[in-house]
């Protein structure tokens, strides 16, 4: 007698707890960047492990490119239909650059520290997203823009990708997990090629170095077409207490020196490509188990609370603005650098980011999202007029 087992059923358009869990990361991202300016990376043993909060870009990578990958992983098994290039770079385009704009334009305008500096090359380079490739324009509240700058160049080429692959379709789709396992050994040797760049500029920067993270998400994208309920590999990922165990052991290993220095300095070629690795571990065990539940499984207690959820919403706001608020604390409350008063200092910058999340959520982002939709309605349209 044969079982049979029933399909993993394909994620909703919008799983809840993946918004929770980008919440979440962008307090991360605060946390480790508070961490490195109060000094706190001195303190033994829990200072390196709040510096290594810089870890929760690997979540933000990975769950781009687990959203970004699915519908070409769902159209390699004819379960629906990839959106247009055109289309796929306005919804980017949109999503990322006006409330990014919005933040270059008020730091390099009335951010005194910035603003004494901000020459053309600054102005053009911040704008456009170019700080890791050009000399010097990583600026005064704006230096995490380096991951955005990542994630940009992840976005213009992920259509190339999928046409690479689009010929693993239907029975052939099986081999598009073991192709990303290619790309993934390959972007794992990124930091050991002889890659020219202009002085005071690092490859390791580079979206190729980057791709593990993202190919984390993607493989997750892969998967939920694959496996079956029951099958013993969809039960070990979608088992949260071993997963997230997992993601918590390669999180502790990346804060010692397997992870490289924590801060500026520059890690070693095999520290780096080890960093890559955990990275990827990490934004895979904790994105697997919220993919790969049930889809009558109970709402996740936390990452769909309504406080998850509206942290979640603004998390893009609280990315692009921590810094600047960081930056201000200081002065403002009179308190100096690298001294120390970590608790204090975070309270201060997360409670004054909030707001200004809020406001790029509500009066840019949010209309950024209307106007890509009825711009995609009036596409339809014109489309159903044309054929008839």
């Amino acid at each position: 007698m044969t079982t049979v087992t029933a399909p993993v059923s394909p994620p909703r358009a919008f799983i809840p707890a993946l918004e929770g869990m980008r919440g979440m990361a962008a307090l991360g991202v605060v946390v480790t960047h508070v961490a490195f300016q109060t000094g706190t990376g001195d303190v033994p043993v829990l200072g390196p492990i709040l510096e290594r909060f810089d870890m929760a870009v690997a979540v933000f990578f990975a769950l781009s490119g687990f959203l970004l990958w699915r519908p070409h992983a769902a159209a390699a098994r004819g379960l629906g239909t990839a959106p247009s290039a055109r289309r796929y770079l306005r919804h980017r385009l949109l999503r990322i650059m006006p409330a990014y704009w919005a933040v270059v334009v008020f730091v390099l305008v009335l951010l005194p520290g910035a603003a004494q500096t901000a020459n053309l090359r600054v102005w053009v380079s911040n704008l456009l997203l170019l700080q890791v490739f050009v000399p010097l324009t990583l600026t005064e509240g704006l230096t995490q823009m380096w991951s955005l700058s990542v994630e940009m160049a992840f976005y213009l080429v992920l259509p190339l990708l999928a046409v690479t692959v689009m010929w693993l379709r239907g029975p052939l789709a099986r081999w598009r997990v073991p192709a990303l396992g290619g790309l993934i050994v390959v972007s794992l040797t990124w930091n050991l090629w002889p890659v020219p760049t202009p002085d005071a500029i690092h490859s390791d920067n580079w979206l190729p170095g980057y791709l593990p993270w993202f190919a984390a998400g993607m493989v997750l994208a892969e998967l939920i077409y694959q496996g079956r309920a029951g099958m013993w590999w969809v039960r070990l990922c979608s088992s949260q207490p071993l997963m997230w165990a997992v993601a918590l052991l390669a999180f502790l290993v990346s804060a010692t020196e397997f992870g490289g220095p924590a801060g500026l300095e520059r890690a070693e070629p095999w520290q780096y490509a080890m960093k890559m690795l955990l990275g990827m571990i990490m934004g895979f065990g904790l994105l697997a188990p919220l993919v790969l539940r049930p889809a009558d499984a109970a709402p996740h207690r936390w990452l769909e609370s309504p406080t998850a959820a509206t942290l979640g919403r603004w998390s893009y706001g609280i990315f692009l603005w921590h810094l600047v608020v960081l930056t201000m604390v200081f002065p403002v409350f009179s308190v100096l650098p690298f001294s120390g008063r970590f608790l204090y200092v975070l309270v201060l910058t997360v409670g004054l980011t909030m707001p200004l999340a809020a406001a790029s959520f509500a009066l840019i982002e949010e209309p950024a999202r209307k106007l890509a939709r009825r711009w995609d309605k009036a596409a339809a349209e014109r489309g159903v007029g044309a054929a008839r």
